[in-house]
């Protein structure tokens, strides 16, 4: 026995699982025999053999129970932290992000099925009519797209591996941006064919934000013009990233029948219908070559970031597997490397040994450092780093909500701390204690109930009320966890309901999609009245004006939202009205003299109203009358019935009649008068000017400038960042209509804008003419909203 303890980890298993079982008890002698075996390990410090008691850490699996690991420190005689720290090492975070059709959900199904979550295999748009098992929605199977994350979990190798699945297409960006903030590692999937696409652009953004380690999957090897180098190419030109390849595809397109290890120099092939026969072979004799060279490359790219891989390559010795293995790990959390796999998710070749990576080379939850923010007093907060410990009191994160017939759907990542179902926790951004009415697991669209999540864990309550982005506590601290980023709106719509009856359904479908999807804004017009949404593109609307009519059985009316126009006038203008009316008994009576004339845009006044009268010639009494016919004339103008600013009118003199004057009188003759001067001092229409910045590749910038310049943009300013150029405009907002669509077809999907309110200004008088003519009299509508 004493000589299996000294001799190899893998004889002490075999040993005592062979003579006593996976007892407790038998833990607990391998606790006493390596504490006599301490005092054999000077004898043992100059041989090669593998020991425990060399200066490193050692996770050892004792009877193939996951929950029977002891993690030995050689500074220690004794075991350390026996269960909980083997737990949240055998963890996984993990999202699937890439450009749109590049096979996530693809490589997501050929996982499930790998780690036995799913019996059977169903294609994404497979003529089974079932589609991939991430892809929960009607739509997303219709269209054959993600549209919203799933998550789910699954096990390999005694590891759990939590996995969210993200949309491609850059209108549902913020499933990526939301899944990755509370991850630890990614998967970048890249297309074989196409290599670097647009919406790699942007995951890679989203993933340098949050500092993602990451691996990359070259997929669909199998396809016609596959050329993994090509991709390799571009994320190191393209995206900057320092990747390192550690396998080499055998054959490409229809030969493509697996992957060579540069590591351990194995050929690895799949076989069955599945795949899920893998063998390791010798390298064939015909890529001997090329592998050594690509082995040589790997290993110098790895000295590169790693001192003892450069110490044993100077000394002319080869590093072990564990060795590369160990210093490929520190680096690809440190995000100093990039390691790439590469194979075909549809033809099910190289999805087993990108999971393995996922285990040898992706941190666990202990890895990351993340931090919070403590209250100290009423005005200021201290940053303090979170610790990965299930005895702490409770972090969690809500990062995204999903709305069901019977409840809220809250998902959380448990930062630190436990959560269980039946204890209270507290919404530490509104202050309101809540009970834990439902603990969940998500598989797709299917629920799990659990009783309880540790640190590390991502879960989802059910029937909480709460907002994308809260952070849930004990109560014992006052702590908050930081947001995540949301990209602003790029697109909007005018909608309204084609019957008044489902105004109130209506209603609850927009809020409800608002609460669920943070880049989903509604708003209302203040000016026209119309109910406004906005969103990241037109799919992005599309997919909700479509599930307003399948989930609530709402038609709504679509269209291009009118404009906030506002009226004023350019020069001063003189009125003198009398308004008198007689109709038998008390008449009317008001006589108001006075001028309108423009608020210089220095005076930062929409409107003012100046009671200049001298002696009483209009009594006290009337003018609030007169002030709010003023108000009157304000709210819709006399040349296309949109509101009034920039107009002060001022009162110098007027008349009045012991018994006609009234109220009534003078308000009525205020409308009078405005319109009489209005129309006097040369009226001018005012449209909203947007600043907007443009981030565009250098290599569309001539065409992109063009475009902008066609649209009667002002250029600001413009700077160049490296191969990016950001270029700052002011443009009307009537010309923006399309842009986000034309700006992505002119960049391949490269390019991207954000638009904030800048002034309103005056139209040029070629458009004064049409708009008047286009608009002219407009009646407010109600308001829906």
């Amino acid at each position: 026995m004493l000589r299996s303890l000294v001799g190899s980890e893998m004889c002490i298993r075999d040993s005592i699982n062979a003579e006593y079982g996976g007892s407790q008890w038998s833990i607990n002698l391998m606790s006493f025999l390596f504490k006599i075996s301490r005092s054999c390990s000077l004898k043992l410090k100059n041989k090669k053999k593998p020991s425990i008691f060399r200066p490193q850490k050692k996770t050892v699996n004792f009877f193939g129970n996951p929950l029977a690991f002891i993690r030995f420190n050689s500074t220690t005689s004794t075991p350390v932290d026996v269960e909980k720290k083997s737990r949240i090492n055998k963890i996984r975070n993990i999202g699937i992000s890439a450009h749109i059709d590049s096979g996530k959900t693809t490589l997501t199904e050929r996982i499930l099925y790998y780690t036995g979550k799913i019996g059977e295999i169903h294609e994404v748009r497979g003529k089974d009519g079932v589609g991939a098992k991430m892809d929960s929605m009607d739509l997303e199977r219709e269209k054959g797209i993600t549209i919203k994350s799933a998550a789910t979990t699954v096990a390999w190798k005694d590891y759990n591996i939590n996995i969210i699945d993200t949309p491609g297409h850059v209108d549902f960006t913020v499933e990526v941006e939301r899944a990755l903030r509370v991850l630890d590692g990614a998967i970048l999937v890249l297309c074989g064919v196409s290599g670097v696409q647009s919406q790699t652009f942007t995951v890679d953004r989203q993933m340098k934000r949050y500092s993602i380690p990451r691996l990359v999957f070259i997929n669909k090897l199998d396809r016609m013009g596959a050329d993994p180098w090509k991709g390799i190419e571009g994320l190191k030109k393209k995206l900057g990233l320092p990747v390192i390849p550690l396998q080499i595809p055998i054959g490409l397109e229809g030969k493509h029948s697996g992957v060579i290890d540069l590591i351990t120099k194995e050929a690895i092939n799949f076989y069955g219908s599945h795949g899920d026969r893998v063998t390791r072979e010798e390298v064939p004799i015909t890529l001997s070559d090329t592998v050594d060279e690509k082995r040589i490359q790997l290993l110098h790219t790895l000295a590169d970031v790693d001192d003892s891989i450069a110490e044993k390559l100077l000394s002319d010795q080869e590093p072990t597997v564990e060795e590369i293995k160990t210093a490929l790990r520190k680096a690809t959390i440190a995000r100093t490397l990039v390691p790439v796999f590469m194979g075909s998710a549809f033809k099910n070749k190289g999805v087993q040994p990108l999971l393995d990576a996922v285990l040898d080379y992706l941190p666990d939850p202990s890895d990351i450092e993340n931090f919070a923010f403590r209250r100290v007093d009423a005005d200021s907060e201290e940053k303090i780093k979170i610790e990965c410990d299930t005895n702490k009191p409770l972090l969690a994160l809500a990062f995204k909500l999903e709305e069901h017939p019977f409840g809220q759907l809250t998902y959380l990542r448990i930062y630190q701390g436990s959560l269980k179902k039946g204890n209270f926790v507290v919404n530490a951004n509104t202050g309101e204690k809540i009970k834990v009415p439902r603990l969940v697991r998500m598989h797709a669209s299917e629920m799990e109930d659990i009783k309880r999540a540790d640190v590390g864990e991502i879960c989802c309550m059910f029937g909480i009320e709460c907002s994308s982005g809260d952070t849930f506590t004990d109560g014992d601290v006052k702590t908050r966890l930081t947001q995540m980023f949301i990209p602003p709106p790029v697109m909007s719509l005018a909608i309204s309901t084609k019957g008044r009856e489902t105004t109130a359904k209506f209603t609850k479908a927009l809020r409800k999609f608002q609460r669920e999807d943070p880049t989903f804004k509604v708003g209302q017009d203040p000016d026209t009245n119309e109910t406004i949404i906005s969103g990241m593109g037109e799919l992005h609307l599309e997919i909700y004006i479509e599930r307003l009519k399948r989930e609530y059985s709402i038609q709504c009316k679509v269209g291009r939202p009118l404009v906030s126009y506002k009226e004023t006038i350019t020069r001063k203008a003189p009125f003198e009205y009398l308004h008198k009316k007689q109709t038998g008994g008390a008449g009317q009576f008001a006589k108001l003299i006075g001028y309108l004339e423009p608020i210089p845009d220095e005076e930062n006044l929409k409107f003012e109203f100046v009671d200049a009268t001298i002696g009483g010639t209009v009594p006290p009494q009337f003018m609030p009358a007169v002030r709010k016919g003023y108000e009157d004339c304000l709210e819709e103008g006399e040349l296309i019935g949109f509101p009034v600013e920039r107009v002060r009118m001022v009162i110098e003199n007027g008349d009045f009649h012991a018994v006609d004057s009234s109220e009534l009188a003078f308000r009525t003759c205020t409308h009078f008068a405005f319109r009489e001067a209005f129309h006097k001092g040369n009226p001018g229409i005012l449209e909203p000017i947007m600043r907007v910045e443009v981030t565009i590749p250098t290599e569309f910038q001539g065409q992109v400038i063009a475009s902008l310049n066609k649209r009667g943009a002002s250029i600001v300013d413009s700077t160049t960042e490296g191969d990016i150029v950001r270029v700052e405009v002011d443009i009307p907002l009537n010309k923006m209509f399309g842009y986000s669509t034309e700006v992505r077809s002119q960049t391949q999907g490269k390019g991207e804008f954000s638009m904030e309110y800048l002034k309103h200004d005056f139209v040029p008088n070629y458009q004064l003419k049409e708009l008047t003519e286009t608009l002219g009299k407009r009646k407010r509508k109600n308001k829906i909203l």
